[in-house]
């Protein structure tokens, strides 16, 4: 964590800001950094809203309006109107301290909505000179305190195109309609919601960044198209049956595989011996719940982990991206699987022996999964032990790996075995420890809820180069 000492420097900080000609996506650093540590990171950043629009709107408050809606907030003087928004600046004040304070040198954020096409960079270029350059509160926007964190800057950038809100062609929930959500290729009310960007400290190589959001679901080999399998409900649709087959042969012709987007996005790390590439693998499966007549979203999610799997493992030549590019990684290519995974690989109700396979796989790095560095966190037990993660996963015999309030290990950042692991952390503060209010206090969102930051919790690790 690295701090400014008074209020002052948020001043300085603005000022400094003002005359920034900060547009383009891709600048150079003032110094070349050559790193000897760098920290990878993912975090589900919750921030959901209900259009792309209304986030632009909020990442464009700047700073001394920002404190404004806070100054009345501690007053207590907002109107009801005014206090939404200053709840929306909490959150995203939170979820930026939270990144100054552990200071990812590469950071995956999940749930960061855009207009579908990952074209648009309002809402990531508002995020990073509106909260992420400005310091924030060491222990929370709702604090009492004075200290300040560093800011953190992030010189490159992306967004990335996603099936979630992509209107289909076809009744894929089988209600008898097409709309939003439920026959989009991947959840969602609006094309862009539940997407992910990615913000980075060393250049990103467009030029050769693979996205795989139309390969089919379909010719991943094994998978089936899911059937009705819970046959003693009584809503099944009418001319269907129990072990029919869920998608019209059209639709299951066209259905992606990916709920969201798998992407391989090349980073360039400059060290002491030279450039370093290293692939950042991200993506966002579906949560395998929800399903009510099928095992469509258990199966989905299997599909969605299998594919990293594949794609690190050389069994992956049946694999084709957008650009009709074959196969998975070149061989010895150093990479990080990063993203909300929505599996845990001894709990929760997806098909476990997928996720466990990713994680005990010969090409990455045991230690950051169930080695010596493997994420923890103090805060995780405790919050199972006081009854604010999910009770029904009290069970978990890793308590202190866990990284939503679900009370599951979701979130993962998983480096290949070249890569040397020196740390790694989750970020979730006990009750004794400071940056509580980051993700607890009662006065917003009932204490613990996506509200005041994310129900989930930024983790990393750190390796030597």
């Amino acid at each position: 964590m690295k701090l400014v000492k008074t209020i002052a420097a948020t001043a300085i900080g603005v000022a400094l800001l003002t005359g920034c000609n900060d547009e383009t996506n891709v600048y150079p650093p003032e110094v070349e950094p050559t790193p000897t540590n760098v920290r990878f990171a993912a975090f589900n950043l919750s921030f959901d809203r209900n259009n792309y629009e209304d986030l632009v709107a909020e990442m464009r408050i700047k700073p001394a309006e920002q404190q404004v809606y806070m100054d009345k907030w501690f007053d207590g003087t907002l109107t009801e109107e005014e206090l939404a928004v200053a709840k929306k600046i909490i959150q995203i004040r939170n979820v930026a301290g939270i990144i100054q304070t552990e200071r990812p040198a590469v950071l995956q954020m999940g749930e960061f909505n855009n207009e579908g096409l990952g074209e648009d960079f309002e809402a990531i270029q508002g995020f990073r000179l509106n909260y992420l350059s400005v310091p924030q509160k060491a222990n929370g926007a709702t604090s009492d305190g004075d200290i300040m964190l560093e800011p953190i800057n992030f010189s490159y950038f992306e967004n990335f195109a996603t099936n979630t809100g992509l209107l289909s062609d076809f009744d894929l929930d089988r209600n008898g309609e097409i709309a939003l959500p439920g026959d989009a290729w991947g959840f969602g009310f609006y094309h862009g919601q539940y997407a992910f960007g990615l913000l980075s400290q060393y250049p990103i190589d467009k030029d050769n960044i693979r996205t795989f959001q139309n390969f089919k679901w379909k010719d991943m080999p094994g998978e089936t198209n899911p059937t009705i399998v819970n046959c003693d409900r009584d809503d099944i649709p009418e001319g269907m049956a129990c072990g029919d087959e869920w998608y019209t042969a059209e639709a299951w012709a066209e259905k992606p595989m990916s709920s969201k987007n798998h992407v391989d996005v090349p980073v360039i790390i400059p060290t002491e011996e030279g450039n370093k590439t290293v692939h950042l693998l991200m993506s966002h499966p579906t949560p395998p719940i929800f399903d009510t007549l099928t095992e469509n979203n258990k199966m989905l999610n299997r599909a969605e982990i299998k594919f990293w799997n594949d794609y690190i493992s050389g069994n992956g030549g049946y694999i084709y991206d957008d650009n009709g590019g074959k196969g998975g990684i070149v061989n010895n290519a150093s990479f990080v699987i990063m993203g909300d995974l929505n599996a845990d690989p001894v709990s929760g109700d997806g098909f476990l022996d997928t996720i466990k396979d990713l994680m005990n796989s010969q090409h990455v790095n045991y230690d950051a999964t169930f080695g010596i560095h493997a994420p923890k966190s103090i805060g995780g037990p405790e919050c199972l032990s006081n009854g604010e993660c999910r009770e029904s996963n009290w069970s978990t015999p890793y308590p202190d790996m866990i990284t939503s309030v679900s009370g599951l290990r979701l979130d993962h950042v998983i480096p290949s075995v070249d890569l040397k692991v020196i740390d790694s952390g989750v970020y979730w503060p006990a009750s004794f420890e400071d940056g509580r209010l980051f993700i607890n206090d009662e006065r917003v969102g009932g204490g613990t809820s996506k509200d005041l930051s994310s129900d989930h919790r930024l983790l990393w690790v750190e390796v030597a180069l």
